[in-house]
């Protein structure tokens, strides 16, 4: 990777101080029918991933951001990666060689396993970064990456070739650089986050903006931001079907004046688990994955109904979370009004997290708001540990644009642009984890050329089914990525990503050969674990003798060792009890030792496959109904009106979508059973003459 810059010669120095990042000294033009082959607009989580993808399948790739130096990796509300469903999208961003989860685990400063007492399929793992070095990481990996020139600009526009019959639509030619200059290229990915016409309320203060700046951002989001609302007009003007959403962010506190006796110690997991799969595949004599950076400890402590009380007779800011007028906020990311207001009696929690190891910036998760910042700071200090706490900077809201995401294939290619795709908050969605799964689909489908199509299915990945729910439904809110949205969770799971998605991505160049061969080991070493699981059988009796509370089973048939994990034994009390009574001497349980051995975690994925198979099995005939009805193709341009008994309401549902498929057709909302019937019909109906025609 080299950076060009296109206001100076300024060198960019990578993380690691053992590498320099060259600077380009040609022109930002070369002799090649087009300058990059993709072009890149935005640096945060979603553009970092596009470019990267883009670059590892060879494509000539540009990624333009103001003051990359200063802003690539910024994290602008907190800084943590995971979460509930969010982990196990960071963890299959992972197995298409992404770098977020190679980021978050050389910048995590603590980690812990959400839900860890409950199924593994619904575990989720998350880390508290460090800011600072969350951003150097990225930086690093950005920097290792070849064929990628990022350059020191903004876009304020595209060059777009309209229809010249229509005079709508047409083909992304280049963008138009801050300064003038034009870049041209055939594919262009748009990763503007909140800058898009964005709008910061800081209590009834009004400031264009797309986030609050800090000393090192300031003059970046300046320029970002202008060039930003430039580009929305554009967009505004081809015709897409755009809106407005809003989140927010709760006030910094110095941590120095945090009275931390006051709270409850929050500790991070014993064993940290990593999110990259090169970190958790590991034999099981090395031990478990261990930090290279230190670990902290986060606190936690509750509003009071002083708190309430102090909510309730504050004035509201004309950005009320509860103005039916306003732009839609994140249901599952409240402000502290909107919880007081409709949850009046409570002791909400309040999660301190420290932004990094050499700063004393807490991050107080929990209590977004949007109140003015005299009235934040008397707020604050009605909890408790927080009486004498200094605000270091205000919580405020963020009010942008967004695209509907139906205008969208499920390449996050536009419609109605050929070349142009779209990823991150863009597309309506919230959080650093949906925006880093879509800028690397986007940036895979971006490289492509002579048509080929990345697509990820939704029985097969979170990914898939954040694509699918963008593309088919749209969204009315923010839309965060949660475990209960995933029908097959028990075979999608995050210890079997790269198992699902790694030799997909290998096939498609976007996964690099090494992170490929050792995909398919992990996998040859699972699935022969599973092998030796099935094949160890013993009669009831035996497995009893080392559990009495186990019932004997009067059929006397002999059960296997997966069979018990399904009833919920431990795999390394299984590995034991087999151990002890067949020898080392048997096969199965020397592969079982082998594996082991080898990859803890492939021995750990082995397991949980056979701990869930029963209710895989029975789930395996949804899945097969459902590809069939993906492999049912609808074309993009089928006349709805030729199918008889469609209402209007039904048409005009699937006109708007245009689904790719039967089955995305099934899940736009409020399409009825009938008309999915009469659409079935006439699909079939109209495959079946397109083949007599390939016939004759």
């Amino acid at each position: 990777m080299r950076v060009a810059c296109a206001r100076s010669s300024q060198q960019w120095l990578s993380a690691s101080t053992s590498s320099r990042v060259a600077v380009a000294s040609r022109a930002l033009s070369s002799t090649s029918e087009v300058d990059f082959d993709v072009i890149v607009v935005g640096g945060g989580h979603a553009g970092t991933e596009a470019a990267a993808a883009a670059a590892r399948r060879g494509a000539r790739t540009a990624l333009v951001t103001p003051k990359p130096y200063k802003t690539l990796g910024e994290m602008s509300c907190n800084p943590s990666i995971g979460g509930l469903g969010k982990g196990t999208l960071v963890r299959e961003v992972d197995a298409l060689d992404g770098l977020m989860a190679r980021a978050a685990d050389g910048g995590g400063i603590q980690f812990r396993m959400l839900n860890s007492s409950k199924g593994p399929a619904v575990r989720g793992a998350r880390a508290q970064m460090d800011r600072d070095l969350y951003k150097k990481e990225i930086q690093r990996l950005i920097a290792n990456v070849g064929g990628l020139d990022v350059v020191d600009a903004a876009v304020v526009d595209l060059d777009i070739e309209t229809d010249a019959v229509s005079g709508q639509g047409g083909v992304i030619r280049g963008v138009i650089l801050d300064d003038g200059r034009k870049l041209t290229t055939k594919s262009v990915v748009i990763t503007t986050g909140t800058f898009l016409n964005g709008v910061l309320h800081i209590g009834n203060e009004r400031v264009p903006a797309g986030r609050m700046a800090n000393a090192t951002t300031e003059q970046a989001d300046m320029d970002a931001g202008k060039a930003a609302h430039r580009l929305a007009k554009t967009l505004y003007g081809v015709g897409f079907a755009m809106g407005r959403m809003k989140t927010g962010t709760p006030p910094r506190l110095d941590g120095t004046t945090i009275n931390w006796a006051a709270c409850v110690p929050q500790p991070g997991d014993d064993v940290p688990v990593p999110f990259a799969f090169q970190a958790s595949s590991r034999p099981a004599s090395d031990g478990p994955w261990t930090t290279s950076v230190p670990q902290i400890m986060c606190h936690s402590t509750y509003t009071t109904p002083e708190t309430e009380k102090y909510i309730a007779a504050a004035p509201k800011s004309k950005y009320d979370i509860e103005d039916p007028t306003a732009p839609t906020t994140p249901r599952y990311c409240p402000s502290i009004e909107s919880k007081v207001r409709r949850f009046p009696g409570r002791n909400h929690r309040i999660w301190l997290e420290p932004e990094g190891l050499n700063t004393n910036v807490v991050y107080p998760n929990g209590i977004t708001n949007n109140l003015d910042p005299a009235l934040q700071k008397e707020m604050v200090r009605t909890i408790p540990g927080l009486e004498n706490v200094h605000i270091l900077r205000p919580g405020y809201g963020v009010e942008y644009d967004y695209i509907d995401p139906r205008e969208l294939r499920i390449t996050l290619e536009t419609k109605r642009i050929k070349g142009l795709f779209l990823a991150g908050q863009i597309n309506g969605t919230t959080g650093y984890e949906e925006a880093a799964a879509q800028g690397l689909l986007a940036g895979t489908n971006a490289a492509s050329v002579d048509g080929e199509v990345f697509k990820i299915p939704r029985h097969s990945s979170y990914l898939g089914v954040l694509i699918d729910d963008l593309t088919s439904r749209g969204t009315s809110e923010p839309y965060r990525m949660f475990s209960s949205r995933v029908e097959y969770r028990l075979s999608i799971r995050s210890d079997n990503a790269d198992l699902r998605l790694t030799e997909l991505g290998s096939q498609f160049g976007v996964v690099s050969a090494e992170r490929s061969r050792a995909a398919s080991r992990r996998r040859a070493l699972a699935e022969r674990a599973m092998k030796a699981l099935d094949d160890i059988t013993l009669v009831p009796s035996r497995w009893q003798a080392y559990a009495p509370d186990l019932p004997i089973a009067k059929h006397g048939r002999h059960l296997s060792a997966s069979n018990m994990l399904a009833q919920g034994w431990g795999i390394d009390k299984i590995l034991h009890v087999v151990t002890e009574v067949l020898g080392t001497a048997d096969l199965n349980v020397q592969a079982l030792h082998a594996v082991n051995g080898e990859d803890r975690s492939a021995f750990e994925c082995a397991a949980i496959e056979a701990y869930y198979r029963p209710y895989i099995d029975r789930q395996a005939q949804e899945i097969d109904d459902m590809q069939r009805e993906e492999e049912l193709e609808i074309p993009e341009h089928f006349d709805y009106s030729t199918i008889d008994n469609l209402s209007n309401e039904d048409r005009e549902k699937l006109e708007a979508v245009r689904p790719s498929t039967f089955a995305r057709a099934s899940r736009i909302s409020g399409v009825t059973p009938a008309a999915l019937l009469s659409l079935f019909r006439a699909v079939a109906k109209s495959q079946k003459a397109s083949s007599k025609v390939r016939l004759m």
